[in-house]
């Protein structure tokens, strides 16, 4: 089932990644999720490359749409992120895929790459199942 709407209501009120820093949900299915940025100016730390804290932004989000899409409310418990590349083109894209689903803890993978392919970061989440 495709719950791309569903998410992109659900995850609206998340302001700081879809409104300040302009995260787009584009895709959320059967525990996987692509979410997408365009970088621009706000995006970039001092030495013109994207900052670790927006690329760490979108791929939680990533991890909560993956770890969400037809379960119960689900939390980050524990996250680790390596930053690998430097975004080379002018979108990032995040793809988070639900490795195990469990009935109280799940785990989600999530790679960030740019357009052109450049590998950014690679996370992998810890979340609780909370209701």
């Amino acid at each position: 089932m495709d719950y791309t709407q569903w998410a992109r209501d659900t995850f609206k009120d998340d302001t700081y990644a879809t409104e300040i820093t302009g995260i787009v949900i584009d895709k959320a299915v059967d525990g996987t999720s692509v979410c997408s940025l365009e970088i621009g100016e706000k995006h970039l730390n001092a030495d013109d490359h994207v900052m670790g804290g927006v690329t760490f932004t979108i791929a939680d989000l990533a991890f909560a749409v993956a770890a969400n899409v037809g379960e119960l409310t689900t939390v980050s418990i524990n996250s680790s992120i390596s930053f690998i590349g430097v975004a080379k083109g002018k979108k990032l894209i995040a793809e988070g895929k639900t490795i195990k689903s469990g009935r109280s803890t799940c785990t989600v993978s999530v790679d960030v790459h740019d357009e052109i392919g450049t590998k950014v970061a690679y996370a992998v989440f810890t979340g609780m199942r909370v209701r």
